[in-house]
């Protein structure tokens, strides 16, 4: 069994064999890329050329343009590793031309110990330059491979394709009837966050966009060499770009700043990309189901937590949430705007030409005396009617859009819309106009996708969603408690009782009292905010904010209230007390139902295995009932993968996750309430972020049942949805997975319950908690890991505007889950993707033998949850380095410590490699995962390189004896943690 650090060693394969009489051709395809490819192979063993004698660009460039012009004829598999060394020439054309010695270090070679801090800075940058231009060229070649699937199976053979899904299951025979009541509640919607993962600068991420569009235009045949050379040139001039642009943020970002960077990628993909999806989803029941008619709901909308999310955070408030929604409405309507300039233009249609059915003519009459201006509208487009029209609903948009800038201060703008419903009214006005004079394609191709836009993403491009802490929330109750009258005599004097203790029956019947209790006719929330200190006053005005700002912006503009670390139902009960002191509740005394779904988080094991106990308690008051009813008929619950994963490992974590989602799922049937899931995923495994479709296919039957929200977070987001290929995949990938699993859930042997499965999995799960409970626990692990990676340095690297701590605190209960294992990564022992999993299946074969043996291999072939872990464990065993961790542990300087924490890693992680291989049939680690071990192979040695230089800088910072050194080493320091991350593609 070789070590995961063999995989540095690992050749790339070999390109696939093609068939049919083509084997000749390819052959004289390869050969000819390696004709071309081979000085850039050679390149890199070569001895640099002398400081003083760098190899002229033109050169380069030349060399590479020849070698570009191969990529059009290639398979993916050969077209990667030609990307691959196209990039790296440019990079190191780049390095030799700037900084030569950086050369070195992009080639492999240890840097000299006397070179300037300065090169050493700038090699480290080098480095992470370099993995995100593998990532590129990666999500290019999975491009291409689709592309190719697609050409030569057809567009059903795709594996994340509505064809495939939509033609599946009309071959199984689900019935019309089922297919078009599935349609009616589907709902999907990922939720941007800002969790502080994204080490990638808005400037940066702008420089990777166009790389990767040259890389495109390179696989067009059509291009002289001389066009080539200039292709090949521009793409050079983006990399030596990103050499000078800088990685790091000077500063922390702003919570305004991570708002513009959420909403960089709607403009860049997601307008166009959602509206295709519903297209696309059209087409795939048209040919599976021909002669049927279905109407599909804007089903996909996005959500976001940027400028909401107040859970430790203290940079969000009013003001900045008031901001955030109203650079949300911007974007949008900035967006309809240019796309109506787009459309004006393109709708030259003449009256003479195609006369316009009655109905429109007498729309367009009704527009231009509504316009104030229809004389001179109609004089500038004569005859163009469809024109003549455009011009009215453009001006009402810009109408729209000058109030929108105002941000609700002095008097509104006349003349625009309302909402963005009478926006989409009007231009089904125009759909209908062309469909009733036969241009069907016009109207297909030119305005639906324009009035989808303004249906999905309304005046408000995302629902935002608001998030607090129990902590929080609690006090502000607390002070309302205090505030009643009688309680205190004059203002600022202490109240004569305590309030209840939380949890306790006397609390939850004063808050179902309160509830109950009609608001008086005169009582305001100004009255009630007067009374209250100004902390919980903030808290409260929460609420206030969305009613306002609902009215100002959109209807939709709001997505729900999610409270943080929900323990008791008490926490539920509460938020809807604040909201009904805000005026959100539909009748003016407060006591039928609430307008803002509030959403319990389940974070912890503890918590999650409390779900179906809160869920009854809730459903018991009539209040919420009714609320549910009002909003839908669905209650949301959200479940944490981060924490449950920081509380209890990874293995007990995932089937804690999966247990409480079948118990809700059969307590919400009981009691006649429909559950959707809003699943709290992060970019790591160890934070639930695996591969989408997997997991979701994991998921409980019925469970998904249509509905289903996942968070997408910092790295997560620019690799989905940074270009406009991948983003039209990825949101398809998580549309078609949720369809998939609404037809097929309770039809799947592998998602069958099976008793001898489930008791196996409960075995598996309470064992490997029980090891990782005893590792966590030590009193000396916190002094261990503080001192054996960059813990306290990673709340220094600037990618987020949140505090790596709840409340300042210093705790590991209060260390965030993100810089958990944020830092376990860094230092390669990544023990939140597997420890304990050894332990547990260890001690279930010593109990059950061979028997024990047999049924978890069957569980390996037959459950997709069990699969998937162990799936996920052995990738994460594949990043593990012992030796460089080792290097960490050194750091501790408690030899008593450092050494009994590491070998308990050591043996854990022995003990797991070998019984996951015993399971899997394997020889070494991720030998069944050829493209993951490729990619890994491409970027380990450099991640090695950096892992080392950055144990050494984390010495020297620490041992620095005064600030003016310490800073020296800091800026290298922050350099080797963000390239180490974007090595691995993922932060915390």
């Amino acid at each position: 069994m070789l070590p995961a650090a063999s995989l540095e060693r690992v050749p790339a394969p070999t390109p696939r064999a093609e068939s049919g009489g083509e084997e000749d051709v390819n052959a004289g395809i390869n050969a000819a890329v390696e004709a071309c490819v081979e000085p850039l192979n050679q390149a890199r063993t070569d001895e640099p050329p002398p400081q003083s004698q760098p190899l002229p660009s033109a050169l380069e460039i030349e060399r590479l343009a020849v070698a570009s012009a191969a990529l059009p004829a290639l398979n993916a598999a050969a077209y990667e590793p030609c990307v691959v060394d196209l990039l790296f020439g440019l990079l190191c054309d780049v390095a030799r031309r700037r900084q030569p010695q950086v050369e070195l270090a992009l080639r492999g070679d240890p840097l000299p110990t006397d070179v300037p801090r300065a090169v050493w800075r700038r090699s480290l940058q080098a480095q992470g330059i370099w993995f995100q231009l593998l990532s590129i060229a990666e999500q290019s070649t999975a491009m291409r491979r689709r592309r190719e699937i697609e050409i030569e199976s057809g567009y059903d053979r795709l594996p994340a394709s509505f064809a495939r899904v939509v033609a599946e299951a009309a071959t199984a025979g689900v019935r019309v009837e089922e297919v078009r009541s599935v349609l009616q509640r589907l709902k999907i919607r990922p939720v941007i966050t800002a969790h502080p993962t994204e080490a990638k600068r808005v400037t940066v991420l702008e420089i990777h966009r166009r790389i990767y569009r040259r890389l495109m235009d390179l696989e067009s045949p059509r291009w002289t060499p001389r066009e080539r050379r200039a292709l090949v040139s521009a793409l050079g001039n983006e990399i030596e770009l990103l050499w000078m642009s800088g990685e790091l943020r000077r500063e922390k970002p702003t919570v305004a700043q991570e708002v513009a960077w959420g909403l960089h990628f709607f403009g860049e993909t997601l307008f166009e990309a959602v509206p295709l999806l519903f297209e696309k989803l059209e087409d795939a029941l048209r040919q599976s189901y021909p002669g049927e008619h279905f109407e599909t709901p804007r089903f996909f909308q996005f959500g976001s937590w940027i400028g909401g999310d107040r859970d430790g955070n203290p940079f969000v408030n009013n003001e900045v949430m008031r901001a955030t929604l109203h650079e949300n409405r911007l974007a949008c309507l900035k967006r309809y705007r240019q796309r109506l300039i787009e459309l004006t233009q393109t709708l030259s249609i003449t009256a003479e030409a195609m006369p316009v059915p009655e109905a429109f003519q007498k729309e367009l009459t009704r527009a231009l005396e509504r316009s104030g201006d229809g004389a001179a509208i109609a004089a500038r487009n004569p005859g163009e009617l469809f024109r003549q029209y455009l011009t009215c609903i453009q001006r009402r948009l810009d109408a729209t859009l000058a109030d929108a800038q105002r941000r609700g201060v002095g008097e509104p703008v006349e003349g625009g819309y309302a909402s963005a419903d009478e926006l989409a009214a009007e231009l089904r006005v125009i759909e209908q106009a062309l469909l009733g004079t036969q241009s069907t394609a016009l109207a297909g191709s030119l305005v639906r996708p324009l009035r989808h836009e303004v249906e999905t993403f309304r005046f408000c491009t995302v629902q935002l969603d608001l998030r607090e802490n129990t902590t929080v929330t609690g006090k502000t109750l607390v002070a309302l408690w205090r505030a009643q009258p009688g309680l205190v005599n004059e203002p600022g004097e202490e109240p004569d009782a305590e309030p209840p203790a939380p949890q306790s029956p006397e609390w939850k019947a004063w808050l179902l009292a309160e509830l109950a209790r009609p608001r008086e006719k005169d009582a305001s929330c100004d009255d009630v905010l007067k009374t209250l200190p100004a902390v919980e006053a903030e808290t409260l005005q929460i609420f206030r904010t969305v009613r306002d700002m609902r009215k100002q912006v959109d209807r939709n503009a709001f997505g729900a209230f999610v409270l943080s670390m929900t323990h008791h139902a008490t926490d539920v009960l509460g938020v809807y007390l604040l909201a009904k002191e805000a005026g959100l509740f539909t009748d003016a005394a407060g006591v039928e139902s609430c307008t803002l779904p509030v959403v319990p988080l389940l974070e912890t094991i503890d918590d999650l295995r409390r779900a179906p106990e809160i869920l009854r308690e809730l459903l018991a008051v009539p209040m919420v009932r009714r609320s549910i009813r009002a909003q839908g008929g669905v209650l949301e619950i959200m479940i944490g993968y981060s924490d449950s994963n920081k509380d209890g490992g990874f293995f007990a974590s995932n089937w804690e996750l999966s247990k409480a989602q079948t118990k809700i799922t059969r307590v919400g049937n009981e009691l006649g309430v429909s559950i959707a899931f809003f699943h709290g995923r992060g970019g790591s495994v160890s934070r639930g972020g695996v591969p989408a479709g997997r997991a979701i296919a994991a998921l409980p039957a019925s469970s998904v049942n249509g509905r289903f929200r996942v968070t997408e977070q910092g790295e997560v987001v620019s690799f989905k949805y940074a270009n406009r290929g991948t983003a039209q995949y990825h949101v398809e990938l998580l549309a078609s997975s949720v369809l998939e699993h609404t037809f097929k859930s309770e039809r799947e042997d592998e998602l069958v319950p099976r008793g001898e499965f489930d008791e196996a999995m409960e075995a598996l799960s309470g064992a490997s908690r029980a090891t990782y409970a005893k590792f966590i626990e030590q009193p000396d692990l916190i002094t261990y890991f503080q001192a054996a990676s960059p813990l306290e340095e990673l709340s220094m690297l600037n990618m987020g505007s949140r505090p790596a701590r709840r409340f300042g605190a210093r705790s590991m209960q209060e260390l965030r889950a993100i810089p958990w294992v944020f830092a376990w990564a860094q230092n390669r022992h990544a023990l939140t993707g597997w420890y304990g999993v050894g332990s547990a299946i260890a001690a279930f074969l010593d109990v059950r033998k061979e028997r024990g043996l047999d049924l978890l291999r069957r569980m390996f072939d037959e459950s997709r949850l069990f699969r998937l872990i162990i799936d996920e464990v052995e990738k994460t065993l594949a990043q593990v380095d012992l030796d460089i961790a080792r290097g960490y542990a050194n750091l501790v300087p408690d030899e008593a410590v450092r050494e009994a924490i590491f070998a308990q890693i050591e043996q854990e992680h022995r003990l797991t490699t070998e019984m996951v291989l015993k399971l899997s049939g394997g020889r070494e680690v991720a030998e069944r995962f050829p493209q993951f071990r490729e990619r890994l192979a491409r970027r380990l040695p450099a991640i090695n390189q950096v892992g080392r230089q950055q144990i050494e800088l984390l010495r020297l910072y620490r041992q620095a004896v005064n600030d003016q050194e310490r800073r020296s080493y800091l800026m290298p320091l922050l350099l080797s943690i963000n390239c180490i991350a974007s090595g691995f593609g993922a932060t915390g």
